[in-house]
């Protein structure tokens, strides 16, 4: 399955626009990776905890755009415009990811 961030894929044409796929996914945190990102804030650098969930939440909809996309019988999707947000209220933190593509068939040249 071809998921790009373009309009086509080289070397085929489209023959045939399905439909869109979306999806959302949201992660959590919890209160130690929230208490060790926030000393990574104060002494400055790179917060390895909310890296890896990002890593998670972008794998997690990709996988999900793909799934959804095959149970169209696509070949590929196009156009791949992701969202990344973070939910957060009442001490709880949480990674949001949306993803939206258009599911294709392809013919190839």
């Amino acid at each position: 399955m071809i998921i790009t961030t373009t309009n086509n894929v080289e070397g085929a044409r489209i023959d045939e626009y399905l439909q869109l796929v979306s999806v959302n996914v949201v992660i959590g945190t919890n209160i130690f990776s929230d208490w060790f990102a926030s000393i990574t804030d104060v002494f400055g650098g790179k917060s390895r905890t909310y890296q890896r969930k990002l890593d998670d939440v972008y794998e997690e909809a990709l996988k999900r755009v793909r799934e959804k996309a095959e149970k169209l019988g696509a070949d590929a999707v196009v156009g791949l415009k992701m969202d990344f947000g973070e939910v957060s209220g009442k001490d709880k933190s949480m990674f949001m990811v949306s993803a939206v593509g258009t599911a294709v068939r392809l013919r190839r040249m």
